[in-house]
């Protein structure tokens, strides 16, 4: 009973799809807009920390030192190590957000995803 992921080269939406047997998955459909042409898509890997992990990360002071906060890289590089530490996946929004920030974007003069999405 496998799981694949696609995209819907029609609506270009990301879709999971549930098939019951492996030769279901042969003809598989979008789910938002019935089109058939999908273009299957390598899986995103999850990795299991324990909450300790991550307590651990945060309580050792090296994790912060060294970091120039006028340095929109250094900043986004830290950004990208304190979400791997977390162990769980944030989402496209969260590396557009970091991104940006490496980039130098001025995440306050709006436009940015942090407008919208995590309430900034």
């Amino acid at each position: 009973m496998p799981i694949y992921e696609y995209r819907c080269q029609a609506c270009s939406r990301r879709a999971q799809i549930f098939f019951r047997s492996f030769s279901a998955a042969e003809s598989p459909k979008c789910p938002h807009c019935q089109s058939d042409q999908l273009t299957r898509l390598v899986s995103r890997v999850g990795i299991v920390h324990s909450a300790g992990s991550y307590q651990d990360f945060v309580s050792d002071p090296t994790n912060f030192d060294g970091i120039d906060y006028n340095d929109p890289k250094a900043v986004a590089q830290w950004a990208r190590r304190m979400g791997d530490a977390a162990g769980v996946d944030l989402g496209p929004e969260y590396e557009e957000m970091v991104s940006q920030i490496g980039e130098g974007s001025d995440m306050d003069a709006g436009g940015g995803p942090g407008d919208d999405d995590f309430g900034f």
